[in-house]
């Protein structure tokens, strides 16, 4: 019984972090939200008997990832893409609500014509989630998928510099560049246009 309202706690916090990051409108809201669901599915993880996967997702994804996360949000500002299309939003939340019903409803159906469900759980094997065993199963059966994880955190690494440095603006000529070409940053006073001398004191 316990086991089960354990289960139950740790399920309905990822469910409702995962919700909350998905649909908040604010991204530091949104961070918290994916903390949460990080923070419940440790906390399966550790239901599981898999100690050593759950102290890894709390400390490389709730202590760096996130940490990440917060800092990438906080340097842009928290509140610099607020102004979303209101008919993207629209189809969005459509489109997420569409497939947690895809999700959800198969999920129901595999659980209507499965099987009992047990209530307890198998005795762990031998170095079951120790280090050793999750090292070896990563770096041979796993490899390639740990290698394409690899270059997507290396391609969202670059992705968050070319953000930070800001959009492109279009000045008038700096420094003798041609018409139409673009400087990363913002106008420095002496590309600006002069102002109108109309006015100014003598």
């Amino acid at each position: 019984m316990v086991g089960n309202l354990y289960f139950a706690l740790c399920a309905l916090v990822c469910l409702l972090g995962a919700l909350g990051c998905v649909t908040s409108k604010k991204p530091i809201r949104g961070a918290i939200g994916l903390l949460a669901t990080i923070i419940g599915m440790a906390g399966l993880f550790l239901k599981l008997n898999a100690q050593f996967l759950a102290a890894i997702q709390l400390i490389v994804y709730a202590g760096a990832v996130v940490v990440l996360f917060v800092f990438v949000i906080m340097v842009l500002g928290p509140d610099s893409r607020t102004d979303v299309d209101g008919g993207r939003a629209q189809i969005s939340r459509a489109f997420a609500g569409g497939l947690f019903a895809l999700i959800a409803g198969g999920a129901l159906v595999l659980l209507a014509k499965g099987g009992p469900t047990p209530t307890r759980l198998l005795p762990a094997p031998p170095g079951h989630g120790d280090v050793e065993a999750v090292g070896g199963q990563l770096f041979t059966q796993a490899i390639v998928p740990f290698e394409i994880t690899t270059a997507l955190l290396i391609a969202a690494a670059i992705g968050a510099i070319a953000i930070a440095r800001g959009r492109a603006v279009r000045a008038p000529k700096p420094h003798g560049l041609p018409a139409g070409e673009y400087y990363h940053g913002p106008v420095r006073p002496e590309d600006a246009a002069p102002a109108s001398k109309k006015g100014t004191p003598k």
